[in-house]
């Protein structure tokens, strides 16, 4: 089977280096997103028939490989890479995302994840051994970008400055959500404050959970201000928007925010971005404070209302 040339770009490099941030914002901006597919099924991917509705050859494709890709191994993914685009004609750039050792051992800290190789060891060796087998493909990447100072809402905004098609104009618009117990973004251009929605960390069933999760969406979705409140925001952006455009504006952040970062803010945020795509805008989604501990301090006490549930803290 023939294959029409393709635009790939393979998404490699060290775990917890931002890999998943990069993959959304390219989906955010159009673009197939595959993570840690096996190459041996690349060529049956590339020839499976597209979504209907999408134009065969034109949608760029980004792969996520990475060391806990089954048969890992750069050498091979290197040759795979040559054979396709010597054999079909594919555009195929690699983009490899590093940081420093330091770095990634602080952030597997904070989050509590266990490094995918050091299950049972430190991070460090996973970080030492993974350096190792990505070497090949370090040396290979065209592209390096080191996150080692970035946060996720920088590293988005420099993948879409570097990765936007050339027909895209107006600002880049980013979206995200943080908690005031841990201050204000210093780069939002507009701040909602979600604190009046009803507050999902006082329902011990939810607390544990995140705005991301089905039934913590649901109850503040319950508010009686929610629906008109939202609604107005999100008209409000879509009435902004193209007038941001129009002055050239290059960057934009909204940010909503509640008190801890977990639930109100998060789930707002998500729905509202989902809003601006229906639109035709292309957010980058962040959550700044989403693997914040949630603690009872930091929420303030909730009155009666709250307690059982009817009204709004």
């Amino acid at each position: 089977m023939t294959l029409d040339p393709k635009e790939i770009l393979l998404v490699t490099g060290m775990s917890g280096a931002g890999k998943s941030t990069v993959l959304r914002t390219l989906e955010d901006l159009g673009w197939e997103v595959v993570d840690n597919l096996p190459l041996l099924l690349l060529d049956r991917l590339l020839s499976a028939p597209l979504p209907e509705g999408a134009e065969r050859s034109r949608q760029p494709l980004a792969l996520g490989i990475g060391a806990r890709t089954r048969d890992f191994d750069s050498d091979r993914i290197v040759e795979r890479i040559k054979h396709l685009r010597e054999k079909f004609g594919h555009d195929i750039g690699t983009l490899f995302l590093d940081c420093a050792g330091g770095e990634l051992e602080r952030r597997y800290s904070e989050t509590r994840r266990r490094h995918p190789l050091a299950l049972d060891r430190p991070a460090a060796d996973g970080i030492a051994r993974e350096r190792e087998l990505l070497a090949p493909l370090r040396r290979w990447a065209n592209r390096l970008i080191d996150t080692t100072d970035l946060t996720s809402n920088q590293l988005a905004q420099q993948v879409r400055d570097t990765f936007s098609r050339e027909h895209q104009d107006g600002p880049t618009l980013s979206v995200m959500s943080f908690g005031f117990a841990r201050g204000v973004p210093r780069n939002a251009d507009l701040v909602f404050d979600m604190r009046f929605l009803r507050n999902p960390h006082w329902v011990p069933d939810l607390r544990p959970g995140t705005g991301l999760d089905a039934d913590v969406a649901a109850y503040v979705a319950q508010d009686p201000a929610y629906g008109a409140a939202v609604g107005r925001i999100e008209e409000l952006l879509l009435l902004l928007l193209p007038r941001y455009r129009a002055e050239g504006k290059s960057y934009l952040t909204v940010a909503f925010g509640c008190t801890g970062g977990r639930h109100r803010s998060v789930h707002v945020t998500e729905r509202v971005a989902a809003r601006l795509r229906d639109a035709g805008f292309s957010p980058t989604v962040a959550h700044r404070d989403l693997a914040a501990a949630p603690q009872d301090s930091l929420e303030g006490a909730p009155d009666e209302r709250q307690q059982d549930g009817t009204a709004v803290a």
